[in-house]
């Protein structure tokens, strides 16, 4: 994103606390960017993103299986 703005936008404290790594900062805005664009998304535009996401993680270093693993335990820890 060479060619971005930085902006101010309310979130919660987690969100916040969460915000304060660049790699997260950079995706989210990436996000941002792709749902407030004026053109048409295409039908999935959360599995790009999510893509774009697991891309920037392979990049730090992670594998696939990591990242999956991850989010596995993200979910059963928010179905507790």
């Amino acid at each position: 994103m060479d060619d971005s703005v930085r902006i101010e936008i309310e979130v919660t404290p987690e969100a916040a606390s969460l915000l304060q790594d660049e790699t997260r900062r950079r995706s989210v805005g990436r996000m941002i960017s792709e749902l407030v664009r004026h053109k048409q998304l295409d039908r999935h535009p959360l599995r790009r993103l999510f893509a774009e996401i697991k891309s920037d993680a392979r990049a730090g270093g992670l594998t696939d299986e990591e990242v999956d693993a991850e989010l596995k335990r993200h979910r059963a820890k928010r179905r507790r």
